[in-house]
């Protein structure tokens, strides 16, 4: 219900919202973050209101020996959920990117299924409405024992930054709406009947991450420490490294919950401050644990569940920079820490982290640096010389996958005894090439360069 001193255009943006069909219980979670936006508020989490998490309060990886067999006795009341909303366009992909061929000739969606049934557990897919078609098509090809449950995010419409109205752009109406981020997961779970649904099915604990990270499978010594201490809620963390200066950080509130504060939710003249890695030392890898009895329990209390905002600000058309200038409103997954009482973080290893963002990433998994355990879950080699190998491909000539992998039609390199590699200009590889050591290729011709088969680079190459 409006009330009177409601913003002048939320009536609208609850028009358009009902007129596409969805539930009431949106129109309202939107309608409350509006009218922070409206009301000048930007989601900013400021310096004072937090203090850092001391190292020695987190749980590490050596600390969970002997909850493997906790694990496994709850793995028939677990599921796996994949946040799998994403179209890859930053990789020039224009269908779901779970879709893409990752490894082995599988893609991500297929991994993550044989995953689920390595374990013999509950999978479950958050599909957006970019991805939702794409991913039934690609389901209706594979084999499984159990179908996974599927169910959709929900998308929140764009608002001018001037004047706070809706965006409106008739010449692709798609482009006014936007994903409002997979903080919206646990209303989607629950508006969808998955909730409901899972805990009829007597499966209390819920395993979340994104579909492009295949380190992040059910861990059974993870789901045994978080069972037996009745967490509500637990995040993993990881340490920070100069790389992972801008993802959101773990922190504590004065009140002693614990928070999660994004980039964009930190003040610009307190950078410095969120980018230290000494004084915030762990970022959240986006694996998340969640009981889903006191998931239930606090939507029914509370009604819905209201996280922290994020103003996200873009073009409308974000391929378009002449396009007007709106904001997204989003949420983050991680950011619900702070509504659980009893909420905990715990330490774990990078190898849970292995996201492919860019063709640089997919690189990197597609090679020798990477293998399958039993399970399905993508693990180091246990052979690499380097701890690390950063891969640096020119976007110009790899920057879209049919260019990617145009230039590396034969497979990857071997890159196991590789610890960077950076290519600049226009270069082929064919086949049984491996790379060693730290090593840049670049080419300033006009013509390709092709490195032959069988060949081995230990050393920069010039053309």
């Amino acid at each position: 219900m409006q009330a009177s001193t409601d913003p002048a255009h939320l009536d609208a943006f609850r028009t358009k919202m009902i007129s596409e069909g969805i539930p009431s219980v949106i129109v309202d979670t939107f309608s409350f973050y509006y009218r922070q936006v409206a009301a000048g508020e930007t989601g900013t989490l400021c310096n004072r209101d937090i203090t850092a998490v001391d190292p020695k309060e987190l749980k590490n990886p050596s600390g969970l020996i002997g909850y493997e067999s906790a694990g496994r006795r709850a793995l028939p009341h677990a599921v796996m959920i994949k946040l799998n909303g994403g179209l890859g366009t930053s990789m020039g992909l224009t269908k779901a990117k779970s879709l893409l061929e990752v490894k082995n000739g599988k893609s991500f969606l297929e991994i993550i299924v044989r995953q689920a049934e390595a374990y013999g557990i509950r999978l479950a897919l958050m599909n957006s409405f970019h991805t939702d078609e794409d991913t039934r098509k690609a389901l209706d090809l594979l084999h499984f024992s159990l179908e996974p449950l599927l169910f959709l995010q929900y998308k929140y419409p764009k608002i001018l930054k001037k004047g706070l109205s809706p965006a409106i752009w008739p010449e692709n109406p798609m482009l006014e709406w936007n994903p409002p981020g997979h903080g919206d997961i646990y209303m989607a779970l629950h508006t969808s009947g998955t909730l409901d649904r899972l805990l009829e099915e007597d499966i209390q604990y819920a395993f979340i991450s994104n579909s492009d990270n295949l380190g992040a499978t059910i861990d059974e010594s993870l789901l045994g420490y978080f069972v037996e201490n009745e967490f509500p809620f637990m995040m993993e963390v990881a340490e920070r490294t100069p790389t992972d200066m801008k993802g959101g950080h773990l922190a504590r509130r004065k009140d002693g919950r614990l928070v999660l504060r994004e980039i964009a939710q930190c003040p610009e003249d307190e950078r410095h401050a969120f980018e230290d890695i000494r004084l915030f030392k762990f970022f959240n890898t986006n694996n998340i644990w969640v009981n889903l009895r006191f998931l239930k329990n606090l939507i029914d209390k509370n009604k819905a569940i209201y996280l922290s905002l994020i103003l996200n600000p873009k073009f409308l058309d974000p391929r378009d920079e002449t396009s007007p200038r709106v904001f997204q409103i989003e949420t983050a997954m991680g950011s619900a820490i702070s509504l659980f009482e009893g909420a905990t973080a715990v330490k774990v290893h990078r190898s849970r982290l292995i996201p492919v963002k860019k063709c640089n990433d997919l690189l990197l998994v597609r090679s020798d640096v990477y293998g399958f355990s039993e399970k399905h879950t993508l693990v180091p080699n246990p052979e690499r010389r380097f701890e690390t190998c950063s891969i640096k491909l020119d976007p110009r000539y790899y920057g879209n996958i049919d260019m990617f992998n145009d230039r590396f039609k034969y497979g990857a390199p071997s890159l196991i005894g590789c610890s960077a590699l950076s290519i600049e200009g226009n270069v082929f590889f064919e086949g049984n090439i491996a790379v060693k050591g730290a090593v840049t290729i670049v080419n300033r011709s006009a013509a390709p360069v092709f490195l032959r088969q069988g060949s081995v680079v230990d050393r920069d190459l010039r053309f």
